[in-house]
């Protein structure tokens, strides 16, 4: 569990000193857009304790907002309330940390600021002691270019929810004319600033547009939060030394750039500031849920990461089955090549040993990218005709996987797979635990996702659930394959590849996971079509959980 900067009563988050702004009152009054415009939000949940967060609009160089947490909705029988002092240090953001609640409680909240009130929200402590069930909505890359994020207004509604997990790309970093672009003029989504994301100021925008959007504004006021990150948040593609997305000699200093992100990012979101000595690159995090299940949530981006594998520069170069061997032999599975830090290994393990010991049945791990195998297998026979294609730009797509497929190389090298030493290093840790039986929540592929996995002397080592984007598209939809390739696509992944049960990159939604001492419940929830603001829903898949004799059975 993650070692948290506890306190007497409050920890007020935000320096500064008293202004006229805050008030004395009981009930807060009226809502007032015009002071709360980004809404509430509450994560990063203890037993007894976890985050508040608002932002004000300033209209003075310092503002005191006052803080009330209560067992009603009403907000008349409060349990603790304070203030805290905000300034433009922090982007006039706010986090109150209330200690001493009680465990597995409901609790609302809500916050006053020049006389005028926020909207209410809920939120609720994680249990302790015997618990008979858990209600997860798993979520990830939610692009406010592409669409309305249906997903997260279904989720503020759905009854079944204790918690939500985001597994990253919480926001995006490309301009106005980057990806997506098409589609947010038309919407009237087009990203602010418009330009990349470079600057704390421009970070700062970007998270206050996406705030602004009125689902996520109700996803985060229905439930409490908690996250791991994974590029968007910075930039495409990052590792401990730089980026796909990120080019010094015209966006300047790397370190200063990832600084100013994760700055933003603990700003603007419900989560605790950073309290180890890694600073805020070490985001991760551990969640027990009473006897019954385990969260650990992994950093995998900017404390252990090494620099991706570029197919652009081996496309000439594997030729032969021969020539393909060796790459895969000396380079993608290289020994020393590292997704997670030693601090995130021992993190995960300690929190991997004491569940086992304990007598969870569950074990989740919030994932950024997919963990599964996914060595593409020969895709030619299925577009063999020319006609397949409207575009050029789709028939090149498709022939880059084509060649992926002629050598059966990783679908990508972002993902584990492109780490497969470091893969084995983690499953070997769960095993040395004692745990066979992980269920990895996974996001960042735009896709639906049920895997099943093993390590590489096939032995089990559980399951992964994957979920589609808030908004964002299916590889294969948005690379212009049309509807009868993609799906083709979808169904030769599933035969072709062992490790994959299912998979759709059709549709976006969340997957709404349900555990319970004997059996869990994965529900994969397709939303409306994200052109519009939607809160039409399709369960297109369901699939039960079963933890039996250190495994997990898949029904």
């Amino acid at each position: 569990m993650p070692t948290l900067n506890r306190r007497e009563g409050v920890a007020l988050l935000a320096a500064g000193t008293l202004s006229a702004c805050a008030t004395t009152t009981g009930t807060p009054a009226p809502v007032a857009p015009q002071v709360f415009r980004h809404g509430v939000a509450s994560g990063d949940p203890q037993t007894d304790s976890l985050v508040l967060w608002t932002r004000v609009e300033p209209s003075s160089v310092r503002e005191t907002v006052e803080w009330i947490i209560a067992e009603d909705a009403a907000l008349t029988q409060p349990v603790q309330r304070g203030t805290v002092t905000t300034d433009a240090s922090r982007d006039f953001t706010v986090k109150a940390v209330p200690h001493g609640l009680q465990p597995g409680r409901r609790y609302h909240y809500g916050f006053t600021c020049r006389g005028e009130a926020s909207p209410t929200g809920r939120t609720r402590t994680l249990p302790d002691g015997r618990v008979e069930r858990l209600g997860i909505a798993l979520v990830s890359c939610s692009n406010y270019a592409f669409g309305h994020f249906n997903a997260y207004g279904l989720i503020a509604e759905d009854p079944e929810i204790d918690i939500v997990l985001h597994t990253g790309d919480y926001i995006y970093e490309y301009g106005a004319d980057g990806w997506g672009a098409d589609t947010a003029k038309v919407l009237g989504r087009v990203h602010e600033p418009a330009g990349e994301i470079i600057t704390l100021a421009d970070y700062r925008t970007r998270h206050a547009q996406y705030k602004s959007d009125p689902q996520s504004q109700a996803m985060h006021a229905a439930h409490p939060f908690v996250a791991c990150w994974d590029d968007h948040e910075v930039t495409n593609n990052p590792w401990t030394g730089g980026a796909q997305n990120h080019q010094p000699d015209e966006e300047g200093d790397w370190e200063a750039r990832r600084a100013a992100a994760l700055q933003a990012y603990y700003e603007w979101l419900p989560v605790r500031d950073p309290g180890t000595d890694l600073g805020r690159r070490a985001f991760w995090r551990g969640y027990r849920f009473g006897d019954l299940a385990t969260l650990v949530t992994l950093e995998s981006r900017h404390t252990g990461r090494h620099e991706q594998i570029d197919y652009g520069d081996w496309e000439d170069r594997i030729t032969d089955a021969a020539s393909r061997d060796r790459f895969m032999a000396d380079v993608v599975n290289d020994p020393d090549r590292r997704m997670l830090s030693d601090e995130m290994h021992a993190f995960l393990g300690d929190a991997l040993t004491a569940s086992t010991r304990d007598g969870q049945p569950w074990r989740l791990i919030g994932n950024a990218s997919p963990i599964a195998r996914m060595l593409v297998p020969d895709v030619t026979p299925l577009a063999a005709k020319p006609s397949t294609f409207e575009t050029e730009a789709a028939r090149k797509a498709f022939a880059h996987v084509a060649w992926k497929g002629r050598w059966g190389l990783p679908f990508y090298t972002d993902t584990w797979d492109g780490y497969p030493a470091a893969r084995e290093r983690v499953y070997d840790l769960a095993a040395g635990a004692g745990a066979r039986d992980l269920v990895f929540l996974t996001g960042d592929s735009h896709s639906f996702w049920i895997n099943d996995l093993s390590d590489a002397s096939g032995t089990p080592m559980g399951v992964e659930l994957g979920t589609a984007g808030v908004s964002s598209p299916g590889d294969f939809v948005e690379s212009g394959y049309g509807e009868a390739l993609s799906a083709a696509l979808d169904r030769h992944f599933e035969t072709a590849l062992p490790e994959v049960v299912w998979t759709d990159n059709f549709h976006q939604g969340y997957v709404r996971v349900v555990l319970t001492r004997e059996t869990g419940r994965a529900d994969f929830v397709a939303s409306g079509d994200v052109l519009a603001p939607s809160r039409r829903s399709t369960v297109i898949r369901t699939t039960t959980l079963t933890p039996t004799g250190g495994r997990i059975a898949l029904g």
